[in-house]
């Protein structure tokens, strides 16, 4: 994929991206609230999307913000937020975050990556759907999703998410950080799948290198 192919991919991604499920933390982050962003990325982390969006609710419902959050016991939040991955290492980590915010931060999200990387469980993924889903400050957010189809698609060549994070930081156009993660999620998920994509029904064909991909259907 050539730098000035760009602008095409996106137009393209937008339009297939209507018939896709959106990911979960993109429905949360509609209500422009970085505590919820964060909890929900939290949350998302080795679960599935319906997991993840039924334990956010639930937790929600009973911690609509960081002081509600803190009031709960560890005990509390892993029942709440089960059956998502490591219920209870993460319901340990939601209370430690949530002291540190409120001590540290007034209870404020803290808005700078820097700070947002002190909190526990919490990596530049996170980190970077904070700022871009919940500030709306320019960010790429790499999961797996974006470093596979970015490295399939010969916009980068990387080794590892972090690496993926950086080298698109040089390429993509900043007006295009903060949907990016939007865009590839459910195209990852539904079309351009880790085997045998679906090269035939992909609306970018014509632009992917198609790095990688051994057989498709």
């Amino acid at each position: 994929m050539k730098k000035e192919d760009i602008d095409r991919v996106v137009e393209l991604l937008r339009d297939a991206y209507r018939q896709f499920k959106e990911p979960v933390v993109t429905l949360v982050a509609k209500d422009n609230d970085p505590y919820k962003v964060l909890v929900s990325t939290v949350l998302s982390l080795r679960t599935k999307d319906d997991v993840t969006h039924d334990a956010s609710l639930r937790l929600f419902e009973k911690a609509p913000n960081i002081y509600a959050l803190n009031r709960l016991t560890e005990e509390e939040i892993a029942r709440l937020i089960y059956p998502v991955g490591f219920y209870k290492t993460k319901a340990k980590n939601l209370k430690k975050i949530a002291g540190i915010i409120i001590e540290q931060h007034k209870g404020k999200v803290p808005d700078s990556l820097d700070e947002l990387l002190k909190l526990p469980n919490v990596g530049r993924k996170t980190a970077n759907l904070v700022l871009a889903k919940g500030y709306n400050i320019p960010a790429i957010c790499v999961d797996i999703h974006v470093h596979r189809i970015s490295n399939r698609l010969g916009l980068v060549k990387t080794k590892n998410p972090e690496e993926t994070e950086f080298a698109l930081r040089k390429i993509l156009p900043k007006k295009y950080w903060i949907e990016f993660n939007d865009l590839l999620v459910p195209f990852g998920q539904n079309l351009c799948k880790p085997v045998s994509p679906y090269c035939s029904k992909c609306p970018i064909y014509e632009f992917c290198d198609r790095i990688g991909v051994e057989r498709s259907r």
